[in-house]
This record gives structure tokens, C-alpha cells and sequence, in this order.
């Protein structure tokens, strides 16, 4: 029980010490910005561990984090190797060529408005389409590899990706698109001058949204079909031997994955749309 009294202190004292700083005279700066996550994470990690351990909870059903942490470091190689199979292999490159087509086939759709009465409505079918249902399917059509999960991936992100772009490449004003034909513009220098530009939050909102749905697909794939490798393959496998500290590290191999994935997305967004008003505070 003394335990449990130090979780409740803990997290007391990491929610007074975070309110402190977030409503404090340097709460804007970005040193504040960072710490407030920091020390939220923290404490919850502590709160975690104390709290595990003072209520004695089996390690079956919730391990402490220290016991993640060691059975993370224990199995460092072989997770590298799940990461490479699942992640690079597997989610990867079923986004890139999943994002790319969807792109590809929002230009086409843009140009014909059969395209766009057909295909649309159909985007809205798939995407309704249950994975655990679609998977096993592709698992049986591509094998057991990296291209049977990367083919999830591909049905996964293609329609997400294709509705927010051809949103995108509608989101111009009648005005803007007459003051291009009155320069005697082409289809394709309007596209490239006017549409895509203004197309760009929309496109990086549906690359955000397929970057996590890309990594659930592929996880996932993994449980109806994988060789000895992989994140999903590994909780499966682990999940049967009740060796709950592998289970939670893979999961922790995703999640920093995720992160690390939709980071860039982010960024590169930032970068490339850094005059839109999202970023410049305005509306």
C-alpha cells in the first residue's frame, strides 16, 4: 500500500509541477513546450510502475515498465528484425505505392467526371471493408511475405488518400481558376501553378491519415499469415506464451515507429505549406 500512496503522490506532484509550468510567465517558450510532455510521460510511467507493483498485479496481465524496458533491451536484434520486415518491408512500401497511385488516380479522376461519379462511391464501399475480412484474403494471393502485408497496406491508404486529393484539387476559387484562362493557361500549367499548391494541406492530410492506417494494416496482416519475423507475428507468438514484456516491446516498436513516421509527415507539411494559414496563426 505504501506503494500506491507514492503513485498518488507522484502524480500529484507531476500534475501541480505541469500546471505550474503551463500557466506559467514562459509557458510559450520551447523549452516549456517539451517539458510539459515529458514530465507528463514520466509520471505516468511512475504512477504505472509503483502502482503494479504495490497492488502485486501478475505480470500476465500487466507487467511493470521496468520489465518492458529489460525485455526491450534483452531483444533488441530480433526486434531490429521485426522492424525491418513489418515496418520498411511491409508498411512502407505498400504506402508509398498506395499514396502514389491514389495521386496518380486522383489526376485522372479530376479530368473525368465518369471517374469521379464511379470511382468516389466506391472509395466509401472499401473503405468500410472490415481488414480482418480483406486479409487473409491478400495473405492467400501474395503469400506469406512482406508483399501479401504490403498489399493490405496498398488497399488500406489508396481511397483515404485519393478522396482528400481530388478535395484537394477542387479547392480552388472560380475567380482564381478565370484569372488562369485569361493567361491563356493550360490544364497542366494550372495544375502545377494553382491546384496543387492549394491542393497541398488537403494531399498531407490523407498522407497523415494513410501513415497510421499503413502501420495498423501491416501489423495486422501479420496475424493471418507471416514467417518468423515481424510485429504482429511476434505479439501473436508471444501472446501464446504468455511472455507479456515481448508483447508490450513490440508494441513499443510500433508506437515509436508511428510517431516517428507521422513526425515526418508533419514536418515535411510544415515545410512544404508553411504559407497556408494553419501555420501562420491565422484563419
Amino acid at each position: 500500500m505504501t506503494l500506491v500512496i507514492l503513485a498518488l503522490l507522484l502524480w500529484v506532484a507531476g500534475w501541480g509541477l505541469n500546471v505550474v509550468l503551463a500557466n506559467g510567465p514562459a509557458r510559450d517558450t520551447g523549452a516549456v513546450k517539451l517539458a510539459v510532455p515529458l514530465i507528463f510521460g514520466a509520471t505516468v510511467l511512475g504512477v504505472w510502475e509503483l502502482v503494479v507493483r504495490g497492488l502485486a498485479v501478475p505480470t500476465v496481465i500487466l507487467p511493470p515498465p521496468s520489465q518492458i524496458a529489460a525485455s526491450f533491451a534483452a531483444n533488441l536484434p530480433l526486434l531490429w528484425g521485426d522492424f525491418v520486415q513489418t515496418i520498411l518491408k511491409g508498411a512502407v512500401s505498400g504506402y508509398v505505392i498506395g499514396c502514389g497511385a491514389a495521386f496518380l488516380t486522383a489526376l485522372l479522376v479530376d479530368r473525368s467526371e465518369y471517374l469521379r461519379r464511379g470511382l468516389l462511391p466506391l472509395g466509401n464501399f472499401m473503405a468500410a471493408l472490415p481488414i480482418v475480412g480483406t486479409a487473409p484474403i491478400l495473405v492467400m494471393w501474395f503469400g506469406f511475405g512482406w508483399q501479401s502485408k504490403a498489399a493490405v497496406v496498398v488497399l488500406m491508404v489508396f481511397f483515404p488518400m485519393l478522396v482528400n486529393t481530388v478535395a484537394g484539387l477542387s479547392d480552388t476559387k472560380a475567380m482564381q481558376r478565370d484569372l488562369m484562362r485569361t493567361y491563356a493557361a493550360s490544364w497542366g500549367q494550372t495544375l502545377l501553378k494553382l491546384r496543387l499548391p492549394a491542393a497541398l494541406p488537403f494531399i498531407f492530410n490523407g498522407l497523415k491519415i494513410s501513415s497510421t492506417l499503413a502501420l495498423i494494416g501491416a501489423i495486422v496482416a501479420e496475424f493471418f499469415g507471416s514467417p518468423t519475423l515481424g510485429l504482429g507475428f511476434r505479439i501473436s507468438t508471444s501472446i501464446g506464451q504468455l511472455d507479456l514484456g515481448m508483447v508490450w516491446s513490440a508494441i513499443l516498436v510500433a508506437a515509436l515507429s508511428g510517431t516517428a513516421f507521422y513526425g515526418l509527415v508533419a514536418l515535411a507539411e510544415r515545410r512544404m505549406t508553411f504559407w497556408h494559414a494553419s501555420f501562420r496563426g491565422g484563419r
